[in-house]
């Protein structure tokens, strides 16, 4: 594959990231790591190092990405800054231990541990399973604990975080509007920690392919940045056009594919 090549398919990469996101309310996360696995496949980099350079790639794409959405929610009122400063304490601390979490991993567990992650993501969309409100927000430091738990997974299946956020934050009694807003606030540190992790617990690997930044491949990522939030606007757009349960069930069956497909590769 030559770079224009390599350059272009990311281009695509961050438009499909971007309308997706836009479409469902999710992080692009969901989509990028799956589709980086499988073209980093193609271009014939160490099946080793595949599910680690895949997952520190898109937290890297969620710190550029995540400052517009940050901007937009917050026009509108719904970041709850009380909420997001001391889970931010502890959701950098937890991604820096996922990071480091997920350098331990074989290639081969890394990618089952994500099979598994969208599955159970793929599960809950197509039955619609979200929590019911059940109890007040914590103090600080239950927020905190909480943060870190979701900075630990969120590093691990590259992903922003809002698949945890969200119902977290819904569980306790604030308002979806807000739970959106917020969880796209604490993004930005889960990916900011994520992405420096990675770089970290890479920068040594002899697999790595030129053109990387510890387990940051950088064509992928200037490629997918360059799309991904122009077309998250595109799919948000869309949103309010076509019918969102069948777009949400279409969706939940595609993970559930690349799940298994995880599973049994």
């Amino acid at each position: 594959m030559t770079l224009i090549y390599v350059i272009a398919s990311y281009l695509a990469l961050g438009a499909l990231a971007g309308t997706v996101a836009g479409l469902f309310g999710i992080g692009g996360g969901l989509i990028i790591v799956p589709v980086l696995m499988f073209s980093f496949g193609l271009q014939g980099i160490n099946p080793d190092i595949i599910p680690h350079l895949a997952v520190g790639t898109s937290l890297a794409t969620i710190v550029f990405t995540s400052v517009s959405s940050i901007r937009s929610h917050n026009k509108h009122g719904a970041v709850r800054w009380d909420l997001f400063r001391p889970m931010t304490v502890g959701i950098v601390a937890g991604a820096l231990v996922g990071a480091w979490t997920a350098s331990l991993l074989s290639g081969r567990a890394l990618e089952l541990v994500i099979g598994i992650f969208v599955i159970l993501v793929g599960l809950k969309m197509f039955f619609q399973v979200d929590p019911k409100p059940g109890r007040d927000v914590p103090g600080v430091v239950g927020l905190g604990a909480a943060g870190g738990g979701i900075g630990w997974a969120s590093a691990i299946f590259g992903i922003g975080g809002g698949t945890l956020t969200v119902p977290y934050l819904s569980w306790c009694n604030v308002r979806m509007q807000q739970a959106v807003g917020t969880s796209a606030a604490c993004g930005l540190p889960i990916a900011i920690a994520g992405a420096l992790g990675n770089i970290w617990t890479g920068w040594s690997n002899p697999a790595l392919p030129e053109l990387s930044a510890g387990f940051i491949y950088l064509p992928a990522l200037i490629g997918i940045i360059l799309t991904s939030v122009f077309f998250a606007r595109v799919g948000a757009n869309l949103a309010h056009r076509l019918n969102a349960r069948i777009l949400k069930r279409t969706f939940s069956i595609m993970l559930l594919l690349v799940g298994l497909r995880f599973l049994l590769s």
